[in-house]
């Protein structure tokens, strides 16, 4: 894997590579996946094709006759990006083989929360065991968005949305959060992390990392949705941000199992007093207004210990891979 010192990202640099993600789509005003596509296609070092599977980004991007892709991409199921994936890989091996293709072509597998923790795990895990080539990007907003805000394997717990909505008896999800990360890593790939927009420089150098890995990569990416969560377009990333600072969502990743804490967790936990109640994060999304009443208390207590839990085992896992 090349270094980070080989290669760098700059606002300059950013704003001079023509956009490969178009403007013109139809995401929603502050939608945080589309500022993360446009972003990641910036990584880019050559030729690519795009596997995406069906969800927000899709739809909004591919409405014939019109696309906001400015390279190859193909629209797949909404549980079969990286099994659409791993067919191009081979594909393009085949070609080699025969002398039809000589230039290496990166490929980008995309999808949501939904198409990534549970429709399309199957295949994502089948693809990563057969060890194809490709990056796989999961933007998560935590919900089925496309589809009417219903709860998925990514929707944290507490949230309320259409399928687990907060009324007087069950304060919306009741179930955690699934741990994605920690499933990829334990099919031993070369490369996995974590990022979110706002950390723009952080979250381009692990596309790219993740694309220079001979095998499988999996890059889990934070990206707020206004619409889904009850938010403030303006805030998105504001949310981005407190995500990190909470702990909710650390930065962070593995190369050959081996974690470390990317640098805006690392100074969260050298200096533990800039750490942020989750409550800062959790406050003006209205998927979770119910969660600041007092019958409903408990459930932020429980909310702030898992999150100090989860940020206390990161910790240790990363201090153990040292």
């Amino acid at each position: 894997m090349t270094t980070t010192q080989e290669w760098k990202f700059t606002a300059k640099d950013i704003a001079a590579k023509p956009d490969l993600f178009l403007s013109g789509h139809r995401a929603c005003a502050g939608c945080g996946p589309a500022g993360v596509l446009r972003l990641i296609m910036k990584a880019t070092r050559g030729p690519t094709i795009v596997t995406e599977a069906t969800g927000c980004m899709e739809v909004v991007s591919s409405i014939y006759p019109y696309t906001s892709w400015a390279l190859p991409w193909l629209h797949t199921a909404f549980e079969t990006a990286a099994a659409n994936a791993a067919g191009i890989d081979a594909a393009l091996k085949a070609m080699r083989r025969k002398g039809k293709a000589k230039q290496h072509i990166d490929i980008i597998a995309l999808a949501g929360d939904g198409g990534t923790y549970d429709i399309g795990l199957q295949a994502l895990s089948g693809a990563v065991e057969r060890g194809h080539d490709f990056l796989f990007v999961l933007y998560d907003n935590e919900g089925y968005m496309n589809t009417g805000i219903q709860r998925s394997g990514g929707t944290p717990i507490g949230a309320a949305t259409t399928t687990t909505p907060a009324g007087k008896v069950i304060p919306g999800k009741i179930e955690k959060k699934k741990p994605i990360t920690e499933i990829m890593l334990a099919h031993e790939m070369e490369y996995v992390a974590t990022a979110t927009p706002y950390y723009w420089k952080d979250m381009l150098t692990k596309v790219r990392k993740g694309l220079e890995v001979e095998g499988p990569a999996f890059l889990h990416v934070f990206a707020p949705c206004p619409r889904g969560w009850r938010s403030e377009p303006a805030k998105t990333m504001e949310y981005a941000k407190l995500a990190v600072e909470s702990c909710v969502f650390p930065v962070w990743e593995a190369i050959n199992g081996k974690r470390q804490l990317s640098i805006p967790s690392k100074l969260i936990a050298l200096a533990p007093q800039k750490k942020k109640p989750v409550k800062d994060y959790l406050a003006g999304q209205g998927r979770f207004r119910h969660l600041f009443t007092p019958q409903n208390k408990h459930v932020l207590d429980e909310i702030q210990r898992l999150t100090d839990e989860r940020w206390q085992r990161l910790l240790q896992k990363c201090e153990s891979s040292v």
